[in-house]
Parts: structure tokens; sequence; C-alpha cells
């Protein structure tokens, strides 16, 4: 591991623990030669997922994308980023299990929209209305006329 302050790649592993949902384990390092502690989080992961985009484009899984597509529909709701974390951490489960390597990025946008729906119902429809593309008012209504 690579020091983030002076560059050094010798760093010693004061202490390690996992996270609250056992998918994660945080490590405070130390480095070697300047002395200064560090957090670094391991995460499992099986394989790489690529995405399938839209436009037939391809890239890899990115969970901070998706994290931060679901905090911006959450933004002044009263929905802890814990909270949202851990609805992205349950997605990110999901495609690991289903054992696919290529998947669409509707699929992900549909699995986002039902956690989304659960937790918090502006969130979700704020969610939508991006990943949807809505132009229009009666694109609202027909969303919430389905979400009923």
């Amino acid at each position: 591991m690579k020091c983030p302050f002076c560059s050094n790649t010798d760093t010693q592993v004061k202490d390690s623990r996992p996270s609250e949902d056992n998918k994660v384990i945080r490590r405070r390092r130390e480095c070697t030669a300047c002395h200064r502690r560090f957090t670094t989080f391991e995460r499992f992961q099986v394989q790489q997922t690529v995405v399938l985009k839209r436009d037939g484009a391809r890239e890899l899984f990115d969970r901070d994308k998706l994290l931060k597509s679901m905090m911006i529909a959450l933004r002044k709701r009263p929905v802890s980023p814990n909270a949202v974390a851990a609805l992205v951490a349950d997605i990110e489960q999901e495609l690991t299990e289903s054992g696919q390597t290529e998947i669409n990025s509707s699929e992900i946008g549909a699995a986002a929209l039902d956690k989304l729906k659960s937790v918090d119902f502006v969130g979700y429809v704020r969610y939508a209305s991006v990943y949807d593309g809505f132009d229009t008012p009666s694109d609202f209504q027909k969303l919430l006329r389905d979400a009923k």
C-alpha cells in the first residue's frame, strides 16, 4: 500500500476491523518512512462487472457513481448517508450473486428504483425523473399513477 503523504510503498497495518455489515474491512496503516497514519478499506470482489450503457458503450461498474446518483436523489431528505451506502451495498451484492459479468444499465437503474421506492418515495420520484428522462408533467403523473 502506497502512503498518500510521501508515496512510500512500505506501510504497516496497525489495526483491522470489519465494517458493520461485514462486507468491508477497515485497516489503519502507518507509513514506515514518514510515520503518518491513514485508513484504507478493502472490499471483497469476485469479478469485475461490465455495465452495458444505453448507447452501446461498456464501462466497469462503479459503486461510487451509483452512490452519488442516489445521494443526489435523496438530497435534503430524511435518509442517512449510511442508509444510502447500505442500499448501494445491497445492489452490489445482488450483482455479485447473479454471477453475470455483463449487465445492462437499465437493470442497475431498476434495482436502484426498487430500493429507493421502499426507503423514500420522493427520492424514488427524483431518481426516476432523471433515469427515465421525464420531459413533461404528464411523465410524473404516469409514474405516480403506476406507483400506487
